[in-house]
């Protein structure tokens, strides 16, 4: 055997790590094992959103849960509980911390069905994150879509600052390439019941919000899609009765798409990827469910505490309502 030939090639997993399908009724699913990401959800065989193959790089966060933060912290810095921490910087260009770290880590199997599937991942001991948190993620397939429980429970003494999202590109149902999903995009409609707009200066961190009255960013009744790029969390959001804020998303072939969330939801970041790379240019759009938008370990704004004991439960939904029959 020559040092460039492998015994053990042919049994290597995937890259992105064991793959676990689920499938109910008309849905189908498949959760990896790095990241805990949803790779695939289909609907009567149409993708629901942009998939990734098991050995592609993501490149624009497609379906991964942004733990224990979503979207950046400025200069990788934070202060909490009277302590500074310092984390490794992701994006150089804007010298920020992004999205956190649980869609690096393979998360540890706990349970897979049929229809659902958890997975479970606990942080490391990092210096710019030391909080003992454990979260396990359950998917599990409905007649009513993917239901998506993140449970983060707190095993150290200290409270943990907290925050998540997850990041679904919503298929537009072309798959066309490059510029041209810009085009395609602009035919799709999309309502998110949100009063502000958060304003962000050149490195994407927010410096306050604004109303949404008259702007572009005013989906509260549905908005068409001409007036791209986005890029924007939507935030003050409208909860209904049993406490839940959904977007909705509608495609040119009648598919609707809902994305919600329950009391724990306060924004949506929206994204087009308008003048993103092709290789980088999802068909689709970005509809990001978060429990907190950028910034929030600075801003404190929408934060959430774990206290030492406690646990913190946010449940999404990714569901067709309307559908192609």
């Amino acid at each position: 055997m020559t040092s460039t030939q492998s015994s053990c090639s042919c049994s290597l997993p995937p890259r992105t790590g064991q793959q676990y399908s689920i499938r109910h009724g008309d849905y189908a699913a498949v959760v990896t094992q790095l990241g805990a990401t949803l790779r695939a959800l289909t609907y009567q065989g149409e993708d629901v959103i942009e998939s990734t193959g098991a050995d592609d790089i993501v490149s624009c966060c497609q379906g991964q849960l942004l733990v224990p933060f979503p979207n950046r912290i400025a200069n990788a810095t934070y202060e909490f509980d009277g302590c500074e921490y310092v984390l490794p910087i992701d994006e150089h260009e804007r010298h920020t911390a992004i999205h956190g770290y649980g869609y690096r880590a393979f998360w540890t199997l706990i349970d897979l069905r049929e229809d659902e599937v958890t997975l479970q991942w606990r942080v490391p001991n990092m210096e710019g994150y030391p909080f003992d948190l454990v979260v396990n993620t359950t998917y599990r397939l409905d007649d009513d879509g993917i239901h998506i429980r993140v449970c983060a429970t707190n095993h150290g003494q200290n409270t943990a600052p907290w925050a998540l999202g997850i990041h679904p590109w919503i298929s537009n149902g072309k798959h066309h390439y490059g510029d041209a999903i810009d085009a395609d995009n602009a035919a799709c409609t999309l309502q998110i019941p949100a009063a502000s707009h958060v304003c962000v200066d050149n490195n994407l961190i927010p410096t306050g919000v604004e109303s949404v009255d008259g702007t572009k960013f005013d989906f509260r009744e549905g908005l068409a899609l001409t007036q791209q790029p986005y890029d924007d969390a939507l935030t003050d959001v409208a909860h209904d009765e049993s406490g839940w804020t959904s977007a909705l998303f509608t495609r040119p072939d009648g598919m609707v798409v809902r994305v919600a969330g329950d009391e724990t939801i306060t924004s949506f970041q929206v994204c087009t990827g308008t003048g993103f790379p092709p290789p980088k240019h999802p068909a689709g759009v970005a509809i990001e469910p978060q429990t907190a938008y950028a910034n929030a370990f600075n801003t404190k704004r929408d934060l959430i505490a774990i206290e030492a004991g406690q646990t913190s439960e946010t449940n999404m939904l990714i569901s067709v309502v309307h559908g192609l029959d």
